[in-house]
């Protein structure tokens, strides 16, 4: 086998060659080469890749077939893992996509869903190759359609490395979790250039599509990384809080707990319901130490959603936050906590939610841009659920943001809180003044009037009246708090909850 192998090992250095100059221009980007990329992500030595001898078709354009058509695809380990991802070569045309191009992805695509195994795409690519027409646009398709299949069966990630341009960047908003590095990661539907000869607009692709635009106003980036090293990394410690697939339960550690509450944990949050505190805090002592894995950080800042484990145990967290808005929810609170409500219950991860919410943010701008209909969103996510849901309500919870986030009757299987908790349809205050309007404005003594029917309805809000209708299973000492929630969650990790035969909800989108 002589002369076979000599052809073999001649087509395979040329498969894996790279230009040096396209190289160096990488280096000074301060971008790794799509190998590279793959063999930092990877366990040590597990990559094989597929289809490394696939070159385009299209006639008109065989002066630049390449092995492998600009994107490398394959399965490999991660923590002894099995996962299937793909890296475009930007050093190959730009990273465009082409029929083969895009045949390859969807491939290593359905072999993912098929194994039950995570999908990573790494995407650094200039979007359709315009040269080959249509086959580009139905390579598209091909993909979009993968990502739709495996929605909700494995765990998608996408890191977005480079440019993500035009039809491109709808594969990435199909997938669970996307990732971008500061400054070098673009993505865009249609480019500064379109936008110029179009609107007059004149935009940077930082400002119209970069990594921070994404992560603080788009919401299409959960995470954003000084650099591609630390992405890596942030990827594969995302991947510990998952299963593999959503036959599979939340995923557990077995790391020694013996955490024990700091004497002043329950000062972290004040008693005035007007003063403010970071509810990660709260989270990050009652939860494993070092767990907090926090997702959409920069995006609608009033809600924190983030992974987590409670005994060894991943669980998804959900936590209202006063020290921004007064923990106000609002539209983008709402889409943000809604698609992460429904990720965790597709991949069988239980909830918790730490609450303390005042309600919806007032004003015409939400009104006018539909919080009725986002809000609606965060209902039929729990309501649908049907992983274990539990509610800590830490110190209020108003109205209608009270029924998304701890109501027993929305399907919450244990709502538990702590003494201090307010539970009320609005603020005992704004309450007196709506009731006792007239009353009020009779009174002799308008002050003194005010503060004793603010008491008085204080008394309807307290935990123990909700207690007593089993609206609350259990009132705790705030520094129970970790042993109350790991018993509980314990409890609960058996349930199983049917719902009615259908092909899907009808999400209000």
């Amino acid at each position: 086998m002589g002369d076979e192998l000599e052809e073999f090992y001649t087509r395979k250095r040329k498969a894996e060659a790279y230009d040096k100059e396209a190289i160096d221009r990488r280096r000074n980007a301060g971008k790794l080469t799509a190998r590279e990329r793959i063999e930092k992500l990877l366990d040590k030595g597990s990559f094989v890749e597929l289809d490394q001898f696939v070159q385009l078709r299209n006639p008109g354009l065989q002066e630049k077939r390449q092995y492998g058509d600009g994107v490398i695809t394959g399965y490999g380990t991660i923590d002894k893992r099995l996962v299937f991802l793909y890296s475009q070569d930007f050093t190959v045309m730009g990273g465009s996509l082409g029929e083969m191009h895009a045949k390859k992805i969807a491939k290593v695509m359905r072999l993912a869903r098929t194994q039950g195994a995570p999908f990573i795409a790494i995407n650094d690519g200039g979007g359709a190759r315009i040269q080959e027409g249509i086959s580009s646009l139905d390579g598209y398709a091909k993909i979009f359609r993968e990502n739709t299949l495996a929605s909700g069966v494995i765990p998608q990630l996408c890191l977005t490395l480079g440019p993500c341009a035009g039809g491109a960047a709808y594969s990435p908003a199909l997938m669970d979790f996307v990732f971008m590095v500061n400054k070098n990661s673009h993505m865009f539907i249609t480019g500064p250039g379109v936008i110029k000869a179009t609107t007059g607009e004149d935009v940077d692709f930082e400002r119209l599509g970069g990594a921070s635009i994404h992560s603080t106003k788009s919401g299409v980036a959960h995470l954003m990384l000084k650099n591609e090293e630390d992405c890596l990394q942030a990827a594969r410690k995302l991947l510990t809080y998952l299963p593999s697939n959503n036959l599979s339960d939340s995923p557990r550690t077995n790391i020694r707990q013996e955490i024990q509450l700091s004497e002043n944990f329950a000062s972290i949050v004040p008693r005035d319901a007007k003063k403010t505190y970071d509810v990660r805090k709260v989270i990050a002592e009652v939860c494993d130490k070092d767990s907090f894995f926090e997702l959409h950080e920069h995006f609608a800042k009033n809600v924190v959603t983030c992974f987590a484990r409670l005994d060894n145990i991943s669980v998804g967290v959900v936590a209202n936050q006063p020290a921004v808005m007064a923990g106000c929810m609002d539209i983008d609170g709402s889409d943000k906590i809604a698609r992460f409500v429904r990720f965790c219950d597709a991949f069988n991860i239980p909830l918790i939610n730490f609450v303390d919410v005042p309600g919806y943010l007032p004003g015409t701008d939400q009104e006018h841009d539909g919080i009725i209909r986002h809000g609606a969103k965060v209902l039929f996510a729990y309501a649908e659920a049907v992983v274990p849901k539990i509610a800590l309500i830490i110190r209020k919870a108003y109205g209608g943001a009270y029924v998304a986030m701890a109501s027993k009757d929305l399907g919450y299987d244990q709502v538990i809180a702590w003494p201090s908790a307010e539970i009320a349809v609005m603020g005992s205050e704004q309450a007196a003044k709506i009731i006792h309007k007239k009353e009020i404005e009779s009174a002799k003594d308008k002050d003194a009037f005010l503060k004793k029917k603010i008491k008085e309805l204080n008394k309807l809000a307290n935990p123990y009246v909700a207690a007593e209708l089993g609206k609350v299973d259990l009132v705790i000492d705030p520094k129970e708090t970790r042993q109350v929630l790991v018993r509980t969650l314990h409890m609960l990790l058996r349930k199983r909850e049917g719902r009615p035969a259908k092909k899907h909800g009808s999400v209000p989108l």
